[in-house]
């Protein structure tokens, strides 16, 4: 293994029995550059692009009690080509990550914790928590684009040195929500947030150029915790979910959560350029989705994939105190129970009709997405270790003829979010590879695996030896290496 650049970040963190600051989730400090990794198999030379994935990463001793979206934002970055790939990580240099760098401490506190003992003000859009950029990242415009969770700036970084380049300057007051959609067909990329204040939501379009050209209201009855949105060729979705900030409580200062069983589930389906004006909305049964799949038209049928939650609101994780069991309840899936689902808008009579896909328990749902917006076959989804925010394993989905096929990780081995890569001249929908970092906790090592989409069954065609164990994480993306170069002039 040939490593170019080792540096190790300040940090005040200490050894911690905290589950989701050790094991598969023990931070990482140390940022590498490496090439020339010890490869177990062989890489194949038909994949060009870049695999990006974001972390929750702490960096400074918690104030109070911590939850691993407190995390600062860590990517990680396998580049290939020609049968060869390079690593890199770095933290998103934040504006919180930087304060608190200077300080030497954190000066937050997280969602777990009073807003008020803050040494500073809040800096997300929600108001009291750090934006940490730590949730999701998306490539657009040739960059990267990262985002947070409660509405936070949006950080661009580009895609292969990981150079840094600072906050997203079109981000409205509102901030970006984590889970921008770009639409690979047009260049532009849709996104929307969400606040405390009237209208409490808002959309946006940005074009293949990074340049903001819709951003519109499209209200909700009061503040709402939306999380995703998805696209069909022609429209965007939104979502009200029955899930959100007891009212009365909200007025004292307290953000508690409830999922009120007695309210629908509402959608926001209106043209991409549209307005409030031209929603339409449509009603279905109480649930919460964190993450949607595809979206297509079908004669006056709009179809939506996503994961519809049978227990929303989950009782709390036993073993740990109340509060705290109740929030890690929150982020694992086998606590509320995440179904794949399909929801069909009748967009001239009204009528919804929806229905459960699969049985298991499954969510992070990624497919294809040169099919964005239009019929796709194939959706591949993660597992889920009981009681953790840990994936163990993927499942595939032909959605036409409902057939499935499972490839568990392994024992003690998590995975991340795995992005579809087409195979370079790919002749069919999934005819490429599922890409994933795994943190392999026997072994003490994290790999980036390739798996043949065709059939995952058959395990990893390459396991590519990183040159530190990484903490465990999340949502990730993909993007193709010619179209990247082209963009940038290579």
């Amino acid at each position: 293994m040939k490593i170019t650049r080792q540096h190790k970040v300040q940090h005040s963190l200490k050894p911690s029995v905290h589950p989701y600051m050790n094991g598969a989730w023990t931070p990482n400090f140390t940022e590498y550059d490496a090439e020339d990794m010890q490869v177990i198999g062989v890489i194949p030379a038909d994949i060009d692009g870049v695999y990006v994935r974001n972390t929750e990463n702490p960096v400074q001793e918690p104030i109070g009690n911590y939850h691993p979206f407190d995390g600062d934002g860590m990517l990680h970055v396998m580049a290939f080509k020609d049968g060869k790939a390079s690593y890199k990580n770095r933290f998103i240099h934040t504006r919180g990550f930087l304060a608190e760098q200077e300080a030497g401490a954190a000066l937050w506190t997280g969602i777990a914790n009073n807003p008020a003992l803050s040494k500073r003000p809040g800096m997300g859009a929600q108001g009291g928590v750090k934006d940490s950029s730590s949730t999701d990242v998306v490539i657009h415009a040739g960059k990267i684009l990262t985002t947070f969770w409660q509405c936070g700036e949006g950080y661009r970084l580009d895609p292969y040195t990981l150079e840094q380049e600072g906050v997203e300057g079109w981000t409205p007051i509102d901030g970006i929500s984590a889970h921008p959609k770009v639409d690979p067909a047009t260049g532009e990329m849709l996104f929307f947030n969400y606040s405390k204040y009237p209208p409490y939501q808002h959309y946006g379009v940005v074009d293949k150029n990074n340049k903001l050209v819709h951003y519109t209201p499209i209200p909700t009855p009061g503040p709402r915790l939306p999380h995703d949105m998805a696209f069909s060729k022609n429209y965007s979705i939104l979502i009200d979910l029955p899930l959100f900030w007891d009212p009365e409580l909200l007025k004292q200062g307290r953000h508690q959560a409830t999922f009120y069983s007695n309210v629908p589930t509402r959608f926001a389906i209106f043209p991409r350029y549209g307005t409030a004006e031209d929603v339409q909305w449509f009603e279905a049964e109480p649930t919460y989705v964190l993450h949607w799949g595809n979206a297509y038209e079908e004669g006056d049928e709009l179809v939506l994939d996503g994961y519809f939650q049978e227990k929303p609101d989950p009782e709390p994780l036993p073993g740990l105190p109340p509060m705290v069991g109740k929030l890690m309840a929150g982020i694992d899936m086998n606590s509320f129970k995440s179904k794949l689902h399909r929801w069909r808008f009748n967009l001239k009579t009204g009528e919804v009709k929806e229905q459960h896909l699969d049985e298991r328990i499954l969510e992070f749902g990624v497919f294809n997405q040169q099919y964005a917006g239009n019929k796709a076959k194939y959706l591949y989804s993660v597992t889920g270790e009981p009681g953790w925010f840990l994936f163990n394993g993927l499942v595939k989905h032909n959605l036409e003829t409902g057939e499935s096929w499972h490839l568990p990780f392994g024992e003690q081995r998590f995975g991340s979010e795995a992005p579809f890569a087409p195979r370079v001249n790919a002749q069919d929908e999934d005819d490429g590879y599922l890409v994933s970092f795994i943190t392999d906790m026997q072994l003490d090592q994290s790999e980036c695996i390739l798996v043949d989409a065709k059939d995952i069954e058959a395990g990893p065609v390459c396991r590519i030896i990183l040159p530190h164990r990484i903490s465990s994480g999340t949502h990730a993306t993909w993007a193709d290496g010619g179209s990247l170069r082209a963009r940038q002039g290579q």
